[in-house]
């Protein structure tokens, strides 16, 4: 950063130094500060069009509010890096989502302005109504204010936290960043006008005396109340907020200073819980991203004057790419399947089958447990439901799952993309977990493909069944084997042996499969393709077990639960005694990251494994032996 390029930014080390600005100084600043999000994240990569959408409400907000006193929430929070900026880490943003650099999302241990640790949706109301209850009785003069998308308000947690918070005596403030909407011009100054005069005092003051004047002559009451719902109605949407007991202002332009910035000034001296409707645009001021903010929702790399370039050499195809051919292959086989996302078409690779299975595509919203119960209602008609669903999201349906899918034996295909690390989204998004909380769950298979190939193969094996199953794959591309063309599976619950060896059998849990393999040759090991963490195949691994001094297990996922405790129990359950070395992921969370240096820090790259087994059997470690047979 140049004193010459961001004159007014580099003053800023804290939100202190903000509120010390002139107020005629925060437009310059804005712009200052959404060009150096743009020029942060061009150098990193990273979520660009929701921080460019909110620079105005950032800065509005922490020179009306005394953060950190007072306490910010953002919702998801992807879209805070210009908080992060102006909250004292400016001059860290080149380390951002990198190892050992600053998280993409708010991070308590990160700094005290980030009041709540944010990644996954619709939590921010009921941690904001948290923090203004406890402050209220601990008798501590602060405010809570919750920043929450349009997108995040499909879930129901945010109607729970409004339905309690509206009845509620507290200083909470929540604000709707709407950005699915626009506020054309000719209203502007009028939105603005009446933004301000309702969050007013007068206007507060004289709502409620005219009411409890009124009271003694109902029916005149009853007209006022209609006349003010009419009134309100003309510029605002309907009164859902305020029948939850919030005083709704709004809508107001999230990019006008001289609209936010009164309006929260009046709106921070009023008393009980306040609702603000701001309606913002991603991507705004840089054209590009405003054009396409999908596309520039989470760019790589790029130079801001060209913007994305499509890459021009093919690149491996990922696991989605795998999921999202599958889907629409086998949908075009199956008239009864159905897919569904809660919000990640995208991401999970289902933007194909929307355009070509338009009728048989539901995008519920940020709604994961209605997601899963509602696949199971298809599943009840006969239909077969395919979730596509992240690992991490798949955890906010886990009672539906057990409770409305599992327990009822419903045939409903959960597609589990992002599974193990995810590099550089960190903890909040990796997919760790589902090993150990899917296989303790009866009636529900879970299975982990190595490669390509298998994952195609794996789903139709789990599209087949009548019965639920989960299919994990990681983010990113394998290790680039072809896919087949056709629809066709594998045995249900059946391994298969990649490597015969001596002494020592690895059995691998999905894409571990390749750097066991690696090992194996530095070893002299046999190496087991497991392919299924549930139901194990118990048949082959007392096989193995029969041949071998000891055994390892290589999952990427969590140690605790996992894979390798499938194992030791089918073990212990055969009254088979066999050493087994556990390799995995440890009970922590693993920061952000490249997903390869993570896997590698955790000994689960080739070296690390061979490593590892090394310290563990010395003794039965053949070094260079050759393969006495090698499958695939």
């Amino acid at each position: 950063m140049t004193s010459a390029t961001y004159p007014l930014l580099q003053t800023i080390n804290d939100p202190a130094d903000l509120r010390r600005l002139p107020r005629p100084q925060l437009r310059a600043l804005a712009d200052e500060l959404r060009a150096y999000v743009l020029d942060s994240v061009s150098r990193t990569g990273g979520h660009l069009s929701s921080n460019l959408g909110t620079v105005e409400l950032t800065v509005a907000l922490h020179y009306v509010y005394n953060t950190p006193h007072d306490r910010l929430v953002w919702d998801v929070g992807h879209q805070t890096y210009p908080h992060k900026i102006l909250t004292g880490r400016r001059d860290r943003m080149h380390t951002l989502r990198q190892l050992g650099g600053i998280s993409g999302f708010p991070v308590r241990s990160e700094s005290p302005y980030d009041a709540f640790g944010t990644a996954h949706s619709s939590t921010s109301i009921s941690a904001a109504l948290g923090m203004a209850l406890g402050a209220r009785q601990k008798g501590e003069d602060r405010h809570a204010i919750a920043v929450i998308g349009d997108g995040a308000m499909t879930a129901g947690m945010a109607f729970e936290a409004l339905n309690h918070g509206g009845v509620e005596d507290c200083k909470l403030l929540v604000i709707l960043n709407d950005n699915d909407m626009s506020i054309s011009p000719p209203v502007g100054a009028l939105n603005r006008y009446l933004a301000q005069l309702m969050s007013g005092q007068f206007y507060a003051a004289a709502k409620n005396v005219g009411k409890q004047v009124l009271k003694g002559a109902p029916p005149l009451f009853e007209l006022a109340k209609r006349i003010e719902e009419h009134a309100k109605g003309m510029v605002v949407p309907a009164t859902l907020f305020e029948k939850f007991g919030f005083n709704y202002i709004g809508p107001i332009d999230g990019h006008d200073l001289d609209s936010l910035i009164p309006t929260l000034e009046n709106l921070k001296q009023l008393k009980g819980p306040q609702f603000l409707h701001v309606v913002t645009r991603k991507g705004q001021g840089y054209k590009l991203a405003e054009a396409d903010p999908v596309a520039y929702h989470g760019p790589g790399k790029f130079d801001p004057a060209v913007g994305l370039v499509k890459p021009t050499a093919p690149a491996k195809q990922t696991f989605t790419q795998v999921f999202g051919q599958w889907l629409c292959d086998m949908a075009a086989n199956d008239e009864r399947l159905v897919g569904i996302t809660p919000a990640m078409r995208e991401g999970s690779g289902m933007v194909e089958f929307h355009q070509r299975f338009a009728d048989r595509y539901y995008d519920v919203g940020i709604a994961e447990q209605h997601a899963v119960t509602f696949a199971a209602g298809l599943a009840c008609e006969g239909l077969k439901p395919v979730v596509a669903i992240y690992s991490t999201f798949l955890q906010r349906g886990y009672d539906q799952l057990i409770h409305d899918v599992a327990l009822q034996n419903l045939p409903v295909v959960f597609a589990l993309d992002r599974a193990g690390l995810v590099g550089a989204d960190g903890a909040t998004h990796a997919g760790n977990y589902d090993i150990a909380y899917l296989r303790c769950i009866p009636n529900l298979g879970v299975a982990c493909p190595a490669d390509e190939r298998e994952c195609r193969q794996l789903l139709s094996t789990a599209f087949a069944q009548n019965h639920p199953v989960a299919v994990r794959y990681p983010r990113g591309a394998g290790v680039g084997v072809a896919t087949a063309a056709g629809l066709d599976g594998l045995p249900y619950g059946r391994g298969e042996i990649r490597r015969e060896g001596a002494g020592i059998a690895i059995l691998a849990f999905g894409t571990l499969l390749y750097p066991a393999l690696a090992a194996a040759e530095k070893l002299g090991a046999t190496v087991v393709n497991m392919r299924w963490a549930k139901p194990l195949d118990t048949e082959l691994l007392l096989q193995v077990a029969a041949r071998h001094e000891a055994l390892v297990t290589v999952e990427e996922g969590a140690i605790m639960g996992g894979a390798g405790s499938a194992v030791l129990e089918a073990l212990q359950s055969a009254d088979v005694a066999r050493p087994v070395l556990q390799l995995g992921l440890p009970d922590a969370f693993i920061e952000h990251g490249d997903p390869g240096k993570l896997l590698s820090l955790q000994g689960l790259d080739a070296a690390g494994i061979q490593s590892a087994i090394e310290r563990r059997y010395p003794a039965l470690c053949a070094q260079g032996r050759p393969a006495l047979k090698v499958v695939g």
